[in-house]
């Protein structure tokens, strides 16, 4: 049947249990599934492209509610300065951390970035990174996880079924069945960023 709406994956999943006594408890195997999808896969769907704004004087700029991983961060001056990323540890023991100028590194700490040197000014900063997408429910009916992956979606969600219904020996039927889903949009996506891209070596001098 088709799996294009969030109705169409809870009657799946009931057909696929042959159960029809788990209508409160699939909305909850379906959650459970997107938080393993938010953890496990990245593919150019759920990528999101931000702008937003330095402050002076302050090192740190909030996440994006729906961070999940980082792709790319620059600040947009003239030219355009890539920042790198540092660990924490590593930040703290950075002597730029007092300093002041145009950031050119920064790391992750709970719910924000922190920025080194401080900037001394607004600038505009460029952030390319995975977005969550919207948990599917009543009122969001789709979302990226059920365009693009609904058959790992779908695996996702019968695991958490037969884990609730302790049947461990379907666990492993759908648990394999999924790995195969993940695996296979990671190659799609992966050929299709790179598909007509010649082959180059660079050579580095020692």
């Amino acid at each position: 049947m088709s799996l294009s709406t969030y109705s169409d994956l809870q009657t799946s999943i009931a057909n696929y249990l042959a159960r029809s006594d788990l209508t409160s408890q699939i909305p909850d195997f379906i959650t459970f599934a997107e938080n393993r999808l938010r953890r496990e896969l990245r593919i150019r769907q759920m990528l999101k492209s931000v702008t937003t704004s330095s402050v002076s004087g302050d090192s740190t700029v909030e996440l994006p509610s729906d961070f999940l991983e980082i792709r790319d961060f620059v600040v947009m001056t003239n030219p355009i300065t890539p920042l790198s990323y540092s660990s924490p540890s590593s930040l703290s023991n950075d002597p730029r951390t007092s300093q002041v100028g145009v950031p050119k590194s920064y790391t992750i700490l709970a719910s924000e970035f922190q920025l080194t040197p401080i900037p001394d000014g607004v600038y505009t900063l460029k952030l390319l990174y995975y977005a969550a997408p919207a948990y599917l429910s009543s009122t969001n009916t789709t979302n990226t996880f059920l365009t693009t992956a609904p058959d790992a979606l779908l695996y996702a969600s019968l695991i958490e079924a037969e884990q609730y219904l302790m049947n461990d020996a379907r666990i492993n039927t759908w648990g394999t069945m999924y790995d195969r889903a993940i695996s296979s949009l990671t190659r799609s996506d992966e050929s299709t960023q790179y598909s007509g891209v010649p082959l180059s070596i660079k050579l580095t001098a020692r």
